[in-house]
This record gives C-alpha cells, sequence and structure tokens, in this order.
C-alpha cells in the first residue's frame, strides 16, 4: 500500500531550514558529527600499522598526516559540504533521499537507481553496526595509557566494559534522546575544544609537520610504499567515516548550520588533532635518536598522564553520543525504507510529542544490539575491527556519487560533458578508497558486504514479491467501476447507518475486504470510502496537498492520500482533514475494513523458493497495518482466515480472509 511513488508534491517544506540558526549549529555538532569527531581515536594509529615498517620513519608520519588532511578536504568539505549538500531533496539528504530525487528527475524507478538505492541503503546497516562497536572499544583500550590502571586493563575487562556500555545503549532506546540529546551539541563541543588543545600542545614541539598540508608528502608516500600504500590508504579512509551523516542529517539541522559548524569548528579541530599526533610521533622519533619507534595509541598519549582518566571518560561519552547518532539514522533510513516500499511495515513507535523525527523501531534495534555484540565477540579489538570498517562506507559514498551523476544530468539539466567533469573525479576518489579497503576483505572487510549482501536480497525479495501479490490480487478482482453497478442494483444488502473505509493498496479495483463484507455479511454502508495510501518523491507533503477526492457514484468516494517518505501516515487524522473538501467524517460513526492476504507458494511461482519462503517470512511478520495507519482501537475489521487449518488448506473458502497463491491458479476467499 504504500510502495506506490506516483505522487509528486509541490510543496518546498524544510522544517530545519526555518529555526534558529546557532542552535541548529550546535545541535549538529552534537549529533551529525559525532561519527566523524571520534575517528582520532583509532584512524591515525590505524593508518601508520599499515606501513610495513619496523620503526615509524619521518616521511612516513608527514605521509599519512598529509594523506588524512587531504581526505578530510576533498570527500567530507569538497564532495559532502560544497557539493552534494546542493543535491537536496526538499531539505533532505541522505541515499535514500537522492534516490527518490533522481527518481523524480528520471520520471519513474528505474533497475539502476533501485539497484543503487537498495545497495546504499544496505551498505548503511553494515556501518550502524560496526560504528559502536570500533567506536566504544576504542574509547575503553585508552584506560591502557593511564599508569594506575594499565594493568589491571585486560581483554576480557575492555569486552566486558564495552558490551556493558552497549547493550545499556540499546536497552534505553525506547525512551528516546529528547532528555538527553539537549546535552549532546555542548558535550560534543567540549571534546572538539579538548583534541584540538591537545593537537596545539604538541604541534608547537614539531611545527615542521604542518608542512603536511602539501599533498606532496601524499603522493610521495603512495609512490614509494607500493602495496603497503594502499592499505594504509585503506585505514586513512578511517578519518572520514561519518561523512555520510553530513548530508543524510541534513533535513534535521539544514544546510547552512552544518557547512557552518563544519567550515568553521569542526574542521580545524580534526585537522589540529591530526597534525598533533604527526607531531608526538616526529618528536618521539627524533628522541628515540636512531632506536625504532614502535607504533601506540598515539590519541591517549598525547595527554599529561594527570588527564588521561577524565581524557577517556570523555571519549567514552563522545563515542555513545556517536553510537546513538548513528542509530538514530538506522531508525530514520527504516522508516523511508517502508515508506518507499522497500521494506516490510515494521512498528514504529514515536518517543517525541513534539519532535516528528524521533522515533523507535524495537526490531531494527534488536538487529543492530545483536550484531553490536557479535562483531565486539568476534574480533575484540578496535584494530583487528578496523579491518571490518571502511568497506560498507565506500560503497555507500560511491552509491551517493552515482546518484548525484542522475540529479546533475537530469534534474539540473547539466550537458553530459560539464556532469561527467564534476562527478568523475570525485567518483574516482571514491573508487580509489574503495579498492584500497577491498584489500581489507579476507581480513574482516567481508562483514559489512554479509550484512548488507542479506540485507539487499531483503529488500529486492520484499518489492518483487508485493509486485507478484499486487499484480495476481488486480488480476483476480473486478474492476471497482464495473463492480459497483452490481452493487447498487442488488436488493439484498442491508444498508448499515455510517460510513464504512477501506484501505486498499489499488484504488482501481475492488477491495477484497469490500468484496467479503458483501459476501458473508451482506452489508453496504451508507457512505463508502476507498482509501489508498502513496509515498511521494519528495520527504513532505503539504497538509492541503494531501488528499485527492473523487466521487464515483453515491454511496461511493475514492480518496488517495499521499505522504512524503519522512513522513508516518495516519490515516483517521487526514479523513478528518476531508470536511474542508466536503465529506463528512464521523470517527465514532465510521468502521475501517483492512484485508490480509494469506500468502502461499504456488506451483508456477516466478520466485525461487528459497526467496518465495523469504517473501512470505516477511509477509507473515510484518507489522499490524491498523498500528502503522494508527487506525483507532475498536474501530477496525480485518478480514482473516479463521483458523490455521483454513489459511494451510488450499481449498480454504469457508474464512473471512482471502487466500493468494503466487503463480497459482486463482485468489481464492
Amino acid at each position: 500500500m504504500n510502495g506506490d511513488q506516483t505522487a509528486p508534491s509541490a510543496s518546498d517544506h524544510v522544517p530545519s531550514a526555518h529555526g534558529r540558526f546557532w542552535p541548529l549549529a550546535l545541535g549538529s555538532i552534537g549529533v551529525v558529527f559525532g561519527d566523524i569527531g571520534t575517528s582520532p581515536l583509532y584512524a591515525f594509529r590505524e593508518a601508520l600499522g599499515q606501513t610495513g615498517e619496523t620503526g615509524l620513519s619521518h616521511g612516513s608520519v608527514m605521509g599519512v598526516v598529509s594523506l588524512a588532511l587531504w581526505a578530510l578536504i576533498l570527500v567530507v568539505t569538497v564532495k559532502y559540504v560544497i557539493f552534494l549538500m546542493r543535491a537536496d531533496n526538499r531539505g533532505e539528504g541522505g541515499v535514500l533521499s537522492l534516490a527518490a530525487l533522481a527518481q523524480a528527475a528520471l520520471g519513474k524507478r528505474t533497475t539502476l537507481i533501485f539497484i543503487l538505492s537498495c545497495t546504499g541503503a544496505a551498505l548503511f546497516y553494515g556501518d550502524a553496526v560496526i560504528t559502536p562497536a570500533i567506536s566504544v572499544l576504542s574509547a575503553i583500550e585508552g584506560l591502557r595509557s593511564v599508569p594506575a590502571l594499565g594493568d589491571h586493563v585486560t581483554l576480557p575487562v575492555v569486552l566486558i566494559a564495552s558490551i556493558t556500555i552497549l547493550v545499556a545503549l540499546f536497552a534505553v532506546q525506547f525512551k528516546g534522546t529528547g532528555g538527553m540529546g539537549r546535552f549532546f551539541g555542548p558535550i560534543c563541543v567540549i571534546w572538539f575544544l579538548v583534541i584540538a588543545t591537545l593537537g596545539v600542545m604538541h604541534i608547537v614541539d614539531q611545527p615542521q609537520v604542518v608542512a603536511a598540508f602539501n599533498p606532496v608528502f601524499a603522493a610521495d608516500f603512495l609512490a614509494h610504499h607500493g602495496a603497503a600504500g594502499l592499505f594504509v590508504l585503506g585505514s586513512v579512509f578511517l578519518t572520514v567515516t561519518g561523512a555520510e551523516a553530513l548530508y543524510a542529517d541534513m533535513g534535521h539541522f539544514g544546510r547552512w548550520p552544518i557547512q557552518a559548524s563544519w567550515l568553521s569548528f569542526v574542521l580545524p579541530a580534526l585537522a589540529l588533532n591530526y597534525l598533533g599526533q604527526g607531531a608526538m610521533v616526529l618528536n618521539a622519533i627524533a628522541g628515540a635518536h636512531g632506536r625504532p619507534v614502535e607504533n601506540a595509541d598515539w590519541f591517549f598519549l598525547m595527554a599529561p598522564e594527570a588527564m588521561r582518566a577524565p581524557l577517556v571518560l570523555l571519549a567514552t561519552v563522545a563515542t555513545i553520543i556517536a553510537s546513538q547518532a548513528v542509530i538514530t539514522g538506522a531508525y530514520s533510513l527504516t522508516n523511508q525504507a517502508m515508506q518507499l516500499g522497500l521494506l516490510p511495515r515494521m512498528t514504529v513507535k514515536r518517543t517525541s510529542e513534539t519532535q516528528a523525527g524521533e522515533i523507535y523501531l524495537p526490531q531494527i534495534n534488536l538487529m543492530l544490539a545483536v550484531g553490536v555484540v557479535f562483531l565486539i565477540g568476534i574480533f575484540k579489538t578496535s584494530s583487528s575491527l578496523a579491518h571490518a570498517y571502511g568497506l560498507a562506507v565506500t560503497g555507500t559514498m560511491a552509491v551517493t556519487t552515482s546518484l548525484a551523476f542522475i540529479v546533475v544530468r537530469h534534474r539540473w539539466k547539466w550537458p553530459l560533458l560539464g556532469a561527467l567533469a564534476l562527478i568523475v573525479p570525485l567518483l574516482a576518489v571514491d573508487f580509489v578508497f574503495l579498492g584500497a579497503n577491498a584489500l581489507k576483505l579476507l581480513s574482516g572487510g567481508f562483514v559489512p558486504l554479509v550484512m548488507g549482501g542479506a540485507i539487499f536480497v531483503l529488500m529486492a525479495t520484499w518489492v518483487r514479491g508485493t509486485e507478484l501479490v499486487n499484480a495476481k490480487a488486480a488480476n483476480d478482482t473486478p474492476m471497482l467501476e464495473d463492480f459497483l453497478p452490481v452493487v447498487s442494483a442488488s436488493r439484498s444488502l442491508y444498508r448499515a447507518a455510517g460510513t464504512a473505509v477501506f484501505l486498499t493498496s489499488d484504488p482501481d479495483h475492488a477491495p477484497g475486504a469490500l468484496l467479503h463484507n458483501l459476501k458473508h455479511n451482506k452489508v453496504l454502508h451508507q457512505k463508502n470510502l476507498i482509501v489508498s495510501v502513496r509515498t511521494a518523491d519528495v520527504p513532505r507533503v503539504a497538509e492541503f496537498e494531501r488528499a485527492s477526492v473523487e466521487k464515483i457514484s453515491e454511496d461511493f468516494t475514492r480518496v488517495a492520500l499521499t505522504y512524503g517518505f519522512m513522513e508516518t501516515p495516519n490515516v483517521p487524522k487526514a479523513l478528518a482533514a476531508l470536511r474542508k473538501k466536503g465529506i463528512a467524517f464521523d470517527i465514532m460513526s465510521t468502521s475501517f475494513f483492512v484485508g490480509r492476504r494469506t500468502v502461499v507458494r504456488g506451483a508456477n511461482s516466478k520466485l525461487p523458493k528459497m526467496l518465495n519462503n523469504l517473501f512470505i517470512w516477511l509477509t507473515r511478520n510484518a507489522a499490524n497495518p491498523t498500528d502503522f495507519f494508527h487506525i483507532p482501537p475498536g474501530r477496525w475489521w480485518r478480514w482473516a482466515p479463521r483458523s490455521p487449518s483454513d489459511a494451510a488448506s488450499p481449498d480454504a473458502r469457508s474464512g473471512l480472509g482471502w487466500r493468494l497463491v503466487l503463480g497459482g491458479p486463482r485468489v481464492s476467499g
């Protein structure tokens, strides 16, 4: 019902753009930059560890610092902050929002857009599982740098502490982030000020490190390190993980607050910290007088010994905030995917009466929690987990750039050469990082790919299965216009007072619930609304554009409700607003009829057996449509089989539901 993407909208509503600038900028620091802001905990250390050298050298340090700085400049600043944030879908960003924009530009959902959108969304879930695990692990491992605690912080202690923190974080998700969310911004401001200060403290010892802004150091390092340089490049990419959040969270904070926060505060703080870590290593090399200097946890070693325990505490809080941002992003992405018909309906609970974006999805929360605990148990350290990180993110970035080409070419109407001149260099950078991270495939990079692949198969199966079900139902039910004259001419029907609302995904055919109400109860209400819910290619639809009404007979009215992919449908509220269009609606005298299909595999099914079973399982476990559409309790009827035996019987005709056989000969009732 909610998989239609045919309804356009002319609304230019961008909710975050009308708020106050500085509070939004502060809020973006706490939410948008949490992931990328905690990368200094492990990114520089891991990159140096991939050089393959027995002892760290001046050239390697300068090369790694230069690569980190230019990754921040090219990937985050140029690609995301300057370019992609201009490719917004009425204020919203993110891979699915961009896919909807590209789809609207082409006028249809092509196979390419479908594959790209599903791939980008599926890989995001892999990132959402790894980010909390590696962030919190790296923070807790910092306890080893505290002299009084170092000998006591064993691997089991790190694992137990990390799992305890993350399990507690997932356990409180149902309460929402409204209470603590107001502290995220100020805490992250303190975090960025601290890491910038730590960087400056060491830059003054080795000011030559500032020369790393010269890209020659990066190019020289890659030219002289061969395959090791590619491994380093894969780890350097850890410095820009979280860049997708810049784009995906644009709808919550607005383009200008995010851009201002990044350019004036976050980027300088990150650059100073990476320069400071590099300066500390250079200082250690100079003080070693030719003895080899081994890699270490440079981030925490930058702090004076007396300040390391408080730094670990601050880092832990910062990683929790970063994890929360990714978890919330997974909820938002799932809600978009459901609205766009890429996933079955799931339970969506609102955790705030005032903030529409604050939602909680129990199924996704459980999936992420299990995945995070599983990864920590398997990889055990942040260094090992770093091998799994990056591949999913680079894949998502490549998908985003590919979708951006469609937008630039077909929506912005750029000439082909101009579009290629812009996109090809950006895509080349993406593929360089993608290739570098692909080297980690066997050492852990396969993990997010397996996760993403499984979710892609799930999405593709759901979309294809839904298409087959809808086609079968449309083929086996009469057209509404042909059916209504027969109903109107019947004298055997009892005319009940009030209004009946029949929810359907296909407003052109007679709803199954209507057919069975007439067949079994011989009842027709005085007023009947055939209601369908469609999803537009825009994030939000203005209230005055919400409903289109078509009077098709004295007794029947067809209503199409249109929602944006960022909205959650509320059917009773939308129907109540129809009073302005001359349709009386009284919730106390209205009954909602919701059909439920029992889907089984037919002999001639067009889906392979395994995918068929998967689709049937998804259908049976989809959320109750009455909850999803906010149908009030006690006001609805569901047509379903009377018993499991009815549902299992190939010739079940006695149930009140209807049975749809994929590829089979009929839809029976």
